[in-house]
């Protein structure tokens, strides 16, 4: 039998986008073809699914990586790349997800509802992208964006119509091993159930008429103790799934062996349901006398049943069948089916300060206005200029203090920061930096300097 999983994690790794080309059109009679270089293709996806078919985690247990495929490199004649394939991640109905500080993300509790894990990276434009009237021979293209990559905690909430809650060794084990298919282990001693075991539950079928019949599905909750709502025994991890049960059946324990009085038990149980969550106190219940065929105590309980002999059994079942159909139909008549986003928006583009005369520009616009594949190449420098300054990146940096010659931190790149003209900032002299001066901040003196550009009204130094 398959152990029952309900905490995992998952590191998902969405597909890297493909590489832009640098293509040049050259074939026989056709002078200054041109550029023709094509675009690379986007990194998959990675999405989560809600899946009835799905029982628990059990899968990301030992292995939780989800990885999408990457995009395709763009080639020559326009030729662009394939986009990469999505990977959808199928998960129980009920999973929750949460990052690594513990803030919870999203929770998918509706069948069918995607969620994006990990978006894939943004393929390359290719030099064809760039022609212009003043750049007839672009001689660079994008690189390909990086995939996002992610580690999540799942935890996993059980959606069950029926709920059997009681302390430990009351039945309800027994109980749910005789209405269904479910055989969770038996003994006579407490805590013999550590997880919870789900059992299909089908009332009221006619021969030759299934359809007539009412299924439900029904949980067996482990036991619970004094002092579960704040954690004793394991009481978290049990509670958590009697949240989402749509009715609560409690047990209690009418033989000359059980620890309390009925009375007694009934009112540990109560109370720490309304210490975890208050709103299960109002929760549909029918409280259930059990090993009513050994009974020491007359107790007035909702429904008595002996899971040995088999009486009470059908009263009881015909009773939580008709609990479940109605409160069926109560939440469809005011269900919005809708995957519940816990996680803010990010912001597009950031400032901030990482030392003396040295800041960091973060933001997913920002790093992709920066993935160049020649950074050394004139027309590139002022491509990633003009990106820079129409994400208003010189207005933030001026706005929080930056000075001329600073570093400043991009996608990987470390540039100097000069004010621009049209930033915001107070009087002081534009300085567009030589070629020979970006050249040495790559490392490439090796080269022959080309001609010095004019001064001009450019971005900041980039």
């Amino acid at each position: 039998m398959s152990a029952f999983v309900d905490r995992a994690q998952l590191h998902a790794r969405a597909g890297d986008g493909g590489a832009g080309s640098v293509s040049f059109r050259r074939e026989a009679h056709v002078a200054k073809g041109g550029p023709d270089g094509g675009d690379g293709g986007g990194g998959g996806d990675v999405w989560l699914v809600a899946d009835q078919n799905q029982a628990s985690l059990l899968g990301f247990r030992d292995h939780p990586f989800r990885r999408a495929t990457d995009g395709r490199h763009g080639s020559s004649k326009r030729q662009h790349g394939a986009r990469g394939r999505d990977l959808e991640v199928a998960v129980p109905v009920g999973t929750v997800v949460y990052d690594l500080e513990g803030e919870a993300l999203v929770d998918l509790s509706v069948e069918g509802v995607r969620w994006l894990a990990a978006a894939g990276g943004q393929g390359g434009m290719g030099n064809a992208r760039f022609l212009s009237n003043e750049r007839r021979a672009p001689a660079f293209a994008e690189q390909g964006e990086r995939g996002e990559e992610r580690w999540y905690n799942l935890e996993l909430k059980l959606h069950a119509d029926v709920a059997l809650i009681g302390l430990p060794n009351v039945g309800k084990s027994t109980l749910i091993s005789r209405i269904s298919a479910a055989r969770p282990k038996i003994a006579d001693y407490p805590f013999t159930t550590l997880v919870p075991h789900l059992g299909v539950v089908r009332v009221g079928a006619r021969a030759g008429r299934p359809g007539d019949a009412t299924e439900f599905v029904v949980a067996d909750i482990p036991g619970l103790i004094e002092g579960a709502a704040e954690g004793r025994g394991l009481g978290h991890d049990f509670l958590r799934h009697v949240e989402r049960a749509g009715v609560l059946c409690a047990l209690v324990d009418l033989s000359e062996t059980a620890p309390l009085a009925p009375a007694a038990q009934l009112e540990v149980l109560l109370s720490e349901l309304g210490r975890y969550q208050p709103e299960l106190l109002e929760r549909p219940r029918i409280v259930v006398g059990a090993k009513a065929d050994v009974a020491a105590h007359e107790w007035p309980a909702d429904e008595t049943v002996s899971s040995l002999t088999g009486s009470g059994i059908d009263r009881l079942l015909g009773r939580l069948a008709s609990l479940v159909v109605e409160g069926r139909r109560r939440r469809a008549a005011t269900a919005v089916e809708t995957v519940v986003v816990h996680r803010p928006v990010a912001r597009e583009v950031a400032v901030e300060r990482v030392g003396e005369g040295e800041w960091s520009i973060t933001g997913r616009a920002a790093t992709r206005a920066a993935r160049f594949s020649d950074l050394t190449d004139e027309g590139a420098l002022a491509e990633l200029e003009r990106r820079l300054r129409e994400l208003g990146v010189d207005r933030l940096l001026a706005r929080a203090g930056a000075a001329d010659g600073d570093v400043v931190h991009v996608g990987g790149l470390a540039l100097e920061w000069y004010r621009h003209a049209g930033s915001g900032a107070q009087s002081g002299g534009h300085h567009r930096a030589t070629r020979r001066e970006r050249l040495a901040r790559h490392g490439r003196l090796d080269e022959p300097p080309g001609p010095e550009p004019e001064p001009g009204d450019g971005a900041g130094d980039a």
